[in-house]
């Protein structure tokens, strides 16, 4: 399969949430250009992203709402369930572990670790958080699909490659620091002081 651009990658989930709602509204077909306003883009944009995975909807009649639906969340990977584990559990992993949406969408997650003494063995929203120096011995037979990291940085690598040692192939990185890993394994960095300093810029330059 060729290479998509994450640009791209992620205008499709924004349009499956748009769909998603319209389904909710009762709403049968959409056009090109009411998921271009949606997402603040056009409607030639919107029928280049999806021409890269096929040919969909009806010159004069648009999308169907339900199909196309289907047809994304099959493209994006979400017509099956991801086991997911978090290590860290301070404010940013037990926040992700509280949030419902994961599971709504597919994600669920079904381990919790720290380092800490003081969180090991306490409960977060029905998991146990586990101790980290076990998590080889536990996770080694279990089917992980995506591990999101929220530890400090200077921790963060040194998981990272006893994840990869075990076969984790997909990461999401909350930790400030950028991760090495090899070219099979993909990573999403989160990083909170990008998202301010480019809205800073946008104030800035209105």
């Amino acid at each position: 399969m060729r290479k998509i651009a994450e640009s791209t990658v992620r205008r499709l989930s924004l349009y499956l949430r748009f769909l998603e709602k319209f389904e909710q509204e009762g709403i049968a077909t959409v056009s090109s250009q009411a998921l271009a306003e949606r997402g603040g883009t056009t409607s030639a944009q919107v029928r280049k992203d999806l021409s890269f995975f096929g040919s969909f909807g009806k010159r004069g009649l648009g999308y169907s709402v339900p199909e196309l639906s289907r047809t994304l969340r099959d493209i994006l990977g979400l017509e099956r369930p991801y086991n997911v584990a978090v290590i860290g559990a301070g404010k940013i992993g037990t926040a992700l572990v509280q949030y419902p949406g994961f599971a709504n969408r597919g994600f669920h997650i079904r381990w919790v670790y720290d380092r800490d003494p003081r969180k090991i063995g306490v409960s977060c929203n029905h998991l146990k958080i586990r101790d980290v120096a076990q998590m080889e011995a536990e996770l080694a037979e279990a089917k992980v699909d995506i591990a999101i990291l929220a530890t400090p940085a200077d921790g963060a690598q040194g998981i990272t490659d006893r994840l990869v040692a075990i076969g984790v192939k997909a990461i999401l990185n909350f930790a400030p620091v950028q991760l090495d890993v090899p070219a099979d394994v993909s990573v999403q960095h989160v990083n909170m002081a990008l998202e301010l300093e480019t809205l800073s810029y946008a104030l800035r330059n209105r």
